[in-house]
């Protein structure tokens, strides 16, 4: 089974590059766009009008409480339907993994926010700035040591959330070992490829992580 595996990988070794390359763009646009999402619906979760406050908490328990597989067969189907335009799979996939990592990102940020010392936000104040001010350039600063790590974490997640893209045929790793399975018909060695593929980038970037959150950790100290 090796010998057979190294053969495929010989072979189609560039369908599964072009795959991993397909996922680590597809989660980096979603968990970059995600950020952007999360923090703005965060600093809603701080704004003075609850109206705004109940459509994060609503938007967070639907996109938490739902399976992401449901929620991409749901943006794939409506989007084009409701849209004047034309739209592809994959952005519409792309756009549906950016809204679910939008609502866990959310809770990132907040998280991070709320483990800065409310004191921060009260010195602030007593200077003379408002409430935005006081969040943007004093508090979200600080938060930052707290939110990248657990960024970082949701990178890695997002790895292995895109693998789903492949059921819409989206190019990405997950779809890679289907090409191949279609043209060598060796289910096994094929998916141990992809397999050890997911397993070494995600170990990396894990590697990685570490390595930045002890950093973080002892400029603090």
């Amino acid at each position: 089974m090796l010998e057979m595996t190294l053969r495929i990988l010989e072979r189609y070794g560039q369908v599964y590059l072009q795959g991993l390359l397909g996922t680590l763009c597809l989660a980096l646009i979603t968990v970059s766009a995600g950020t952007v999402l999360g923090t703005l619906l965060a600093l809603l979760i701080y704004s003075r009008y609850r109206a705004f406050k109940a459509f994060v908490r609503l938007y967070v328990w639907i996109m938490r409480g739902t399976p992401i597989l449901l929620q991409l067969y749901f943006f794939w189907i409506f989007l084009p339907r409701v849209l004047p335009f034309e739209l592809s799979d994959t952005a519409c996939i792309i756009i549906a993994l950016i809204v679910n990592s939008g609502s866990y990102v959310e809770e990132i940020i907040r998280a991070g926010i709320q483990a800065v010392d409310k004191g921060q936000t009260e010195a602030a104040r007593c200077l003379g700035l408002n409430s935005t001010q006081a969040m943007t350039k004093v508090v979200l600063p600080q938060a930052v040591k707290n939110i990248l790590p657990a960024l970082g974490n949701e990178f890695i997640n997002m790895i292995k959330q895109a693998s789903l893209a492949s059921v819409f045929f989206i190019n990405e790793l997950t779809t890679s070992y289907k090409t191949v399975l279609s043209a060598t018909y060796r289910p096994i060695e094929s998916i141990l490829i992809a397999g050890v593929i997911y397993l070494f980038i995600t170990t990396v970037l894990s590697n990685i992580m570490e390595r930045m959150e002890t950093r973080l950790r002892y400029s603090e100290a």
